[in-house]
């Protein structure tokens, strides 16, 4: 696992075995059924990295012993796909066995800062090697060495059987080593969902998705065109980051209160109705499930896809805001279901209507999935004009083509508490650089304006509908 910048760096491997765990045998859950679907779509697994730090003194038993404890600990870590006799997917349990711990080694002559960084580029590059969901266990790990003893642990860990949520809690025992409470389990997540009740909520999710699905156009900014030479890479990626718009954001949020997360998608939604006239704009977003009974703190993928619209007509942003938080809170209580009922729904709408359509905008805000409390904090004497002159410092960078996306527009609202940051990929076949470039700045301009002006429009007409 040599990194570029470095010189040579031993590699061991050992096993650790494990048992006396649970086992089992279980359909997959619906969270699983939704991630492996995006996978499938996108060609990107998503898996996440991670690094701890080891107290001082810790040793390669001290690093096998909390890789062992967490293995054990959680049904996730555990898991493999399978097939049953009739050739559906499932997963399976194991109660026993081994798995890898890499060990390495840096040279006693590496300075402490070069051991960090080594961890930390490692955290990053390891999740590019993908997993054999059939064959791998969904967490790898490794213990980087230097002078004797051990500095960090850093791991990879699979999405297919853990969110963002998870990852936290998974980390939070890793930290608590020896002392952690007991959670439920991805396999009691696999044996509730065929229960009526669950049941119940699926169907009640796919009345829900149907209303928003059933108006919406083939694609949310039309029909992609090939450029004239069709080569190049279709897909690119760009970062917009302003301390600006998130100071007018937090204002507009304490003069509504309303959560950030759901102001900040009202002021996006404004800027595509500014920018490319689009209204009402339907997008998916992601909902993190842990508010709901058992879930709160299981290690398993419960974060799935909703739908909502929201209508940018004939209003006020603070109205845009107002409709904007209605329409999430319906979303989010529509966000737990199993996403084979969601594809015959689709089916099903899709002969109807006498044409396929798909929602293919998405909006993912890191920051309510990971449920900051630090949201409605605002420095004091921010005033309209200092956020004004912020403005001028605000970046927009573009990060050049990207590969495997399956939607018009994957918006990521990355989770900083110091700065709004939209990270972007787009597909150049229905969005030109202009319009990208035209939708982040003018989600700085609706904040800009609407922070301490209640009273600003959004200046779009109502019922506008579709792309220029």
């Amino acid at each position: 696992m040599a990194l570029n910048g470095f010189g040579p760096v031993d590699h061991d491997r050992i096993d650790v075995r494990f048992a006396g765990a649970e086992s089992g045998t279980e359909a997959l859950t619906w969270g699983e059924k939704a991630i492996l679907q995006d996978m499938r779509d996108s060609g990107n697994q998503f898996s996440m990295g991670g690094r701890l730090d080891l107290p001082e003194g810790s040793t390669v038993a001290d690093a096998e012993a909390r890789l062992r404890d967490i293995v054990v600990r959680h049904t996730a870590l555990r898991a493999r796909l399978a097939t049953d006799g009739a050739g559906r997917l499932t997963q399976e349990v194991a109660g026993s066995g081994q798995v890898s711990l890499d060990l390495l080694t840096l040279p006693d002559d590496a300075e402490p800062s070069e051991v960090a960084r080594y961890a930390n580029e490692l955290m990053d590059s390891w999740p590019l090697e993908r997993f054999d969901f059939h064959q791998d266990w969904p967490l790898r790990m490794a213990v980087v060495r230097h002078r004797g003893v051990g500095r960090s642990l850093v791991w990879v860990l699979s999405h297919l059987v853990a969110d963002g949520g998870a990852h936290l809690l998974m980390l939070d025992d890793l930290v608590a080593y020896g002392a952690a409470a007991p959670r439920p389990q991805l396999l009691d997540v696999a044996r509730s969902e065929p229960d009526p009740q669950q049941r119940q909520l699926s169907s009640r999710a796919m009345r829900h998705w149907e209303s928003a699905l059933r108006p919406i156009a083939p694609q949310t900014f039309g029909t992609p065109v090939p450029p004239a030479d069709p080569s190049g890479q279709r897909f690119s990626q760009v970062r917009f980051t302003s301390l600006a718009a998130h100071l007018a954001t937090l204002a507009i949020a304490r003069r509504t209160g309303t959560d950030l997360s759901r102001v900040t998608l009202a002021v996006i939604a404004a800027a595509l109705g500014r920018t490319l006239g689009i209204n009402p704009l339907t997008v998916k977003v992601m909902v993190n499930n842990r508010f709901r009974p058992g879930l709160a703190d299981v290690i398993a993928p419960v974060a799935q896809n909703s739908v909502l619209t929201i209508d940018v007509g004939d209003a006020t942003i603070d109205e845009v805001v107002a409709r904007t938080r209605g329409a999430a809170m319906s979303a989010g209580l529509r966000a737990y279901y199993d996403p084979d009922d969601l594809s015959a729904l689709m089916a099903r709408l899709d002969a109807e209507r006498g044409y396929p359509a798909t929602v293919t905008c998405r909006i993912n805000d890191q920051r309510a999935m990971v449920m900051r409390t630090d949201e409605q904090r605002e420095p004091e004497a921010v005033t309209a004009e200092t956020i004004r002159e912020l403005s001028a410092d605000s970046t927009l960078t573009w990060l050049g083509p990207r590969e495997n996306v399956h939607e018009q527009a994957n918006l990521l609202i990355e989770n900083r508490s110091d700065l709004l940051s939209l990270y972007l990929i787009w597909d150049r076949w229905s969005l030109s650089e202009a319009q990208v470039e035209a939708v982040l700045r003018e989600a700085e301009t609706v904040a800009l304006e609407a922070a301490f002006d209640p009273t600003v429009r959004t200046g779009i007409s109502a019922g506008v509908g579709g792309k220029p």
